[in-house]
């Protein structure tokens, strides 16, 4: 603990965003850079506890006080080595991680916690800066060859640490380019992707070779939610994804690993769902993705001038909201079917716990509006096939018999006009068709690839790991999963294994 009276002296300060009027202009990251020394003074707010609560709440296991005190002492690069002892992609989680560390904090009890996630962020970028971040090449080769399906985060930290263990590793992507839904999926403005590519050119220098615009499996005849929810972009732009056998892959390589993600979204089973302007979430976030790379000229599925309504109030629903912002959209709406959450920990949601409470994204503070405990009832017709507008209602949680259930309120229908809407809803597991189908893969009760304590699967010599696995979930759990597996794989093929994976409490007993 460098400053025994850190936490007394220093308040909690993060880095301001950027102007809305300003970001609104275009798709760079919201934040103003952030002073080293305000780092260290964050970094000595941290108390070093006893028992580090954050470590536990983190499913990497990062050492979140050991790095902390590093900063406060200015060294550095001892900080990124700690850092990096636990976590494959520092630079990501430190842009996208809700931070369940900070939720657990000890100094959150009775004040703000300490600005882990920002330090985690500000170490990460200081190892790029000054070179630190290099290649680590395995100095001896095993001659084993593994395949895995999938390049978001739970598959590259696993193709990274099997490469580092000297097996030759080969990913499958099935988009244009590497990153699954760190590259797709996530806007510009809240992580820019020259961040994926340099840590993508540290795993192609460290012998991990990538097959992009390959699809894994063999295609169902009929093209299902997770399909449709690749369509524009795929259509509009891209090399025509080719297929291989997943029977192929298992016999010509040692073993396999899916970390495919649980890519079926949720749908919306109501009137008009089949209108033109009624789309997945990801299905409008891809292709404007790709316009950002130079890689379409225009999204097919343009926001400008338009109302909009996104049916979901998470992550992604906040994704498309400031996407639509950017677009120049008329009007944004976001409906979630919940209640509006409190705005502080409430008795239900006692420290260290992760707390439901109202979370505002950049996104919100740059417009648009939010109905809670609202349900589309419908989509309207313009005459023309396409939405116009959406129905909807207000509904209200009802408790009996120990169940809660959302029910809808009498006369309370309206209207909202729509010219683009959004389904954010989340996902329901893993796609049935491709490598989970050729290969027969078993699914559990909620639709994810079922794997014993050591990801395997019922398949002799095919894991599974990340969402396809957990379902949807963080980056934070997608990469512990990846290094787990690794670890596991190496295991099953030479006997034991050298490579660390999440050893935290709390990773055990929430696996």
């Amino acid at each position: 603990m460098g400053k025994p009276t850190g936490f007394l002296e220093h308040g909690r300060e993060l880095p301001r965003r950027r102007p809305v009027p300003v970001r609104l202009r275009d798709w760079r990251e919201v934040y103003e850079p952030f002073p080293q020394d305000a780092t260290r003074t964050q970094g000595a707010r941290c108390m070093d506890c006893g028992i580090p609560f954050c470590h536990d709440a983190c499913p990497l296991g990062n050492l979140i006080p050991e790095w902390n005190d590093l900063v406060y002492r200015d060294d550095w690069f001892d900080a990124s080595e700690r850092l990096h002892a636990t976590n494959n992609f520092p630079e990501m989680t430190g842009r996208l991680c809700p931070a369940p560390c900070e939720a657990a904090c000890v100094l959150g009890i009775t004040t703000d916690p300490v600005t882990i996630e920002r330090i985690e962020h500000e170490i990460a970028e200081r190892a790029w800066e000054e070179g630190w971040v290099v290649p680590q090449p395995a100095t001896v080769r095993t001659g084993r060859r593994v395949a895995v399906v999938g390049s978001g985060p739970a598959g590259l930290a696993c193709a990274q640490q099997l490469a580092r263990a000297g097996h030759a590793v080969t990913v499958y992507e099935r988009a244009e380019r590497p990153g699954g839904l760190l590259r797709y999926g996530i806007p510009e403005f809240k992580m820019e992707k020259h961040v994926v590519d340099r840590r993508l050119a540290q795993l192609r220098a460290e012998g991990v070779e990538f097959v992009c615009a390959t699809s894994v499996g063999e295609r169902d005849r009929a093209a299902g939610p997770e399909d449709r929810a690749a369509g524009p972009a795929d259509r509009a732009a891209g090399p025509a994804v080719a297929t291989v056998s997943a029977r192929t892959l298992v016999a010509s390589h040692d073993a396999l690993v899916v970390a495919a993600g649980a890519t079926l979204p949720r749908d919306l089973a109501v009137p008009g769902r089949e209108l033109a302007g009624v789309h997945f979430a990801l299905e409008y976030l891809k292709p404007a993705n790709l316009v950002q790379e130079g890689a379409l000229a225009a999204s097919p599925i343009d926001a400008s001038g338009k109302h909009v309504v996104i049916v979901g109030g998470g992550d992604t629903g906040a994704d498309c909201l400031g996407t639509a912002h950017r677009q120049g959209a008329a009007s944004v709406l976001q409906l979630e079917i919940l209640p509006e959450p409190p705005r502080a920990r409430t008795e239900a949601h006692p420290w260290p716990v992760w707390p439901v409470i109202l979370r505002s994204s950049a996104a919100h503070e740059e417009g648009g509006r939010r109905l809670y405990s609202v349900t589309p009832t419908a989509f309207l017709d313009d005459g023309a096939g396409a939405v116009r507008a959406l129905s909807a209602q207000h509904v209200e949680l009802r408790t009996e018999h120990g169940r809660t259930e959302v029910v809808p309120v009498p006369g309370s229908e309206f209207e909202l006009p729509c010219d683009l809407a959004l389904l954010a809803m989340g996902f329901v597991g893993a796609t049935r068709g491709g490598v989970v189908g050729e290969l027969g893969l078993s699914l559990d009760a909620r639709g994810s690839i079922a794997v014993d304590g050591q990801w395997a699967t019922n398949v002799e010599g095919v894991f599974a790991c990340g969402d396809a696995v957990r379902g949807q979930s963080l980056i934070v759990w997608a990469i512990a999963e990846g290094r787990s597996a690794a670890a596991a794989v190496d295991r099953w093929l030479m006997g034991t294994s050298a490579l660390p994976e999440p050893v935290t409490p709390g990773y055990a007993a929430l696996r």
